[in-house]
């Protein structure tokens, strides 16, 4: 039996500043595991270091985070060994570096605080997003599939070799984007699990790819054509260069249903891209906010072995 997103994502503690996992194949891309899943892990080891060695912190909640990515990242074990770098009254910082087969992979500093005692002058700036949301009637969505302005997306394309993203229901508006540079998208996990912080990491890499709306003629994500396109594209893989997180809103303990996402490109240039993407829930409110650079490749430098030059 497959494991949920909590439980695939669990870390175990195996010092004071080490913890280990266990990366499942299911949520990988290709070969390599899903960036947002690898996201959720160090948000997890994050979670772990300050409910056990940083207790006394009171700082149960991330505040920030940012991860590099210097090499592909394999199924299997993944050891994590974290470095108390500042422990201040407010907020307090660690390093967390990921290690495979003694190889560094993925490194990061997460900033952590509470936001529950955090005070101070607050405003509304009224930011709204550009293109306005659509319309939408959730409980239709998780009935139906659809509602007036939305529609959940059958298959995503390329499944079978991006499996991660079989684990999300996806719903995208019924006609098209609003822009080819952006994505819009409602989306809750399959197997009726809730969001919760350590999900944001997930979710803030899970989404249609917008440099695909420029590849090819049709949107591979069109609804109204259930997905399907003209001719099949060739295969390509999105690895993040680096990925950046500021977390506005506390999800409640149960987590939520929902969540709904849009991801823009402002330039992309020589196969690499900047990526904005901003989360929200239900209530309209901002969860989290994330920027990433990633790359645009061939799937054969996923599947490649290491060593290889392609």
């Amino acid at each position: 039996m497959e494991k949920t997103l909590a439980e695939a994502s669990t870390v175990t503690p195996l010092s004071s500043h080490s913890y280990m996992a266990e990366i499942p194949e299911e949520w990988c891309i290709g070969s390599v595991p899903h960036g947002g899943f690898t996201t959720a892990m160090f948000l997890k080891v994050t979670e772990a270091h300050f409910r056990g060695t940083l207790s006394s912190q009171n700082q149960p909640h991330t505040i920030a985070l940012h991860l590099d990515f210097l090499r592909r990242t394999q199924t299997g074990k993944a050891f994590f060994t974290v470095k108390d770098t500042k422990l201040g009254r407010q907020a307090s910082v660690i390093n967390v570096t990921l290690t495979q087969d003694n190889r560094e992979e993925v490194v990061g500093y997460i900033t952590q605080g509470n936001m529950e005692t955090e005070s101070g002058i607050s405003f509304s700036t009224g930011y709204d997003l550009h293109p306005p949301v659509l319309p939408v009637d959730l409980t239709k969505l998780k009935n139906n599939g659809e509602d007036e302005h939305w529609a959940r997306q059958p298959d995503m394309p390329f499944a079978e070799f991006r499996k991660a993203t079989t684990k999300t229901f996806f719903h995208f508006p019924k006609k098209g984007q609003a822009e080819k540079r952006l994505a819009d998208e409602w989306v809750r996990l399959a197997n009726g699990e809730n969001w919760t912080n350590s999900g944001i990491g997930y979710v803030c890499d899970m989404w249609p790819m917008p440099v695909e709306s420029f590849l090819y003629d049709t949107d591979p994500y069109d609804v109204s054509k259930k997905g399907t396109i003209d001719e099949p594209p060739s295969r390509s893989w999105y690895p993040t260069v680096l990925l950046n997180i500021d977390f506005k809103k506390v999800l409640p303990a149960e987590g939520v249903e929902w969540l709904f996402v849009r991801v823009a490109a402002k330039a992309i240039k020589n196969g690499r891209m900047d990526l904005e993407i901003i989360i929200m829930d239900a209530e309209g409110d901002i969860v989290a906010l994330s920027h990433h650079v990633s790359l645009a490749v061939s799937a054969s430098r996923n599947i490649a072995q290491r060593g290889a030059k392609i």
